[in-house]
């Protein structure tokens, strides 16, 4: 039984009794301003910060705060199963790390540290094309864990090719395709600080370590770094598709294919008919477009639409364990979190990681089986009220 999660707050309060408290918050909901205190400016901007106003971001904290759960008593619930199937994948739990990039501005290790901690928990870390390390090493990091690849979309083909056959190569079993940053949003937090870290060839494992991209260039990157970023970012950046492009994809990936950015009941649908194999309902927390609507406000309707034909995932502003059982009662198979599990990696490394990510879910299992749930197969909308 995945009640062993909970497990975690006992752990803790008896190394409390020896005089051991956790190197950091247990409260996932303070780890920004914690990690605020250790990173610079620019990077903590980076990671923290939102598209414009940051009104889109406070949305997606609001719209936890508009539904309640009602608990029930008596339910049996002392043991709890949290494990469920996600695109054909036995997960221990409904959360999966989201695909974040350029982890070496927060610390060292970047995303091989994030990459161990989610393997021992079974969790699948989605890497991204914007990381600070190779496919290759996430792989080798990763044993036998789970993981899955998000693609920034190339508009050269064969480099675009190349990226996926080495995960696929590497055992990346899902594709995570991000719709909705083709172009950077207007993010004040950095452009205030001047940042980009790609500039510096932060974020750049990825191209930099493939041969075809390499091709392309006049200079391999290490005698010529600003040539090497500024013809990546030409590539990754500029260009918005339509859905006739997404059967490339299926031409170069046969494994699952999930789109990340949808927000649009009718986008939903128009990806179930193009037969992808999941959605993500999602705003990019907030980093895109100022002013957009909360993802979970939007799930509901989407889950609806099209949760028989595909796998409904969900992410944008998931902090707690409560936020996990409202964004599956709400329809979501499981949820993506990401600046939560940043902030433990730049307060502690592979451990910060760790302890970020045992914290939700110990806080998820409590909450479960409190509620009144044996299982998260029983969380459906009637477990909630609107405030």
């Amino acid at each position: 039984m995945s009640e062993r999660f909970g497990h975690y707050q006992s752990e803790i309060y008896l190394s409390g009794y020896g005089g051991t408290t956790p190197a950091f918050t247990t409260d996932l909901t303070r780890l920004e301003a914690v990690a605020e205190r250790v990173l610079e400016p620019g990077p903590f901007a980076y990671v923290a910060g939102g598209a414009g106003s940051g009104a889109t971001s406070r949305a997606n904290r609001e719209a936890f705060d508009r539904w309640a759960l009602v608990p029930r008593m008596l339910t049996d619930a002392t043991e709890r199963e949290l494990a469920t199937t996600v695109l054909g994948e036995t997960l221990p739990a409904p959360v999966v790390l989201a695909p974040v990039g350029v982890q070496s501005i927060v610390h060292p290790e970047a995303e091989r540290a994030t990459a161990k901690a989610a393997a021992g928990l079974g969790l699948p870390m989605v890497m991204s094309t914007a990381s600070s390390t190779s496919i290759e090493d996430v792989a080798a990091v990763s044993g036998p864990g789970p993981r899955w690849f998000q693609l920034y979309w190339p508009n050269d083909p064969d480099v675009c090719g190349s990226i996926l056959a080495r995960a696929r190569a590497a055992g990346f079993s899902v594709l995570v395709v991000t719709l909705d940053t083709w172009s950077l949003g207007w993010r004040p937090c950095d452009l205030d600080n001047g940042y980009l870290p790609f500039l510096k060839g932060e974020g750049t494992a990825v191209p930099f370590t493939d041969p075809v991209f390499r091709s392309r260039l006049e200079s391999a990157p290490d005698e010529d770094l600003a040539m090497a970023v500024l013809r990546w970012i030409s590539m990754i950046t500029g260009t918005d598709r339509d859905w006739d492009a997404l059967p490339f994809l299926r031409e170069h990936w046969d494994g699952p294919i999930v789109l990340k950015g949808i927000q649009h009941v009718d986008d939903a649908r128009r990806a179930a008919d193009a037969g992808v194999d999941g959605i993500v309902v999602s705003n990019h927390g907030g980093r895109q477009v100022d002013g957009a609507v909360a993802s979970l406000d939007m799930l509901p309707e989407i889950a609806t639409a099209v949760g028989d034909r595909l796998d409904v995932l969900f992410d944008s502003g998931v902090r707690t364990g409560a936020d996990v059982v409202k964004a599956l009662a709400l329809g979501a198979k499981a949820v993506l979190v990401g600046r939560p599990y940043v902030y433990g990696l730049a307060l502690g490394g592979e451990d910060g990681v760790r302890h970020v990510l045992r914290s939700l879910l110990a806080d998820l299992d409590l909450t479960l089986g409190l509620s009144g749930h044996r299982s998260v197969a029983e969380l459906g909308p009637e477990v909630l009220v609107r405030r």
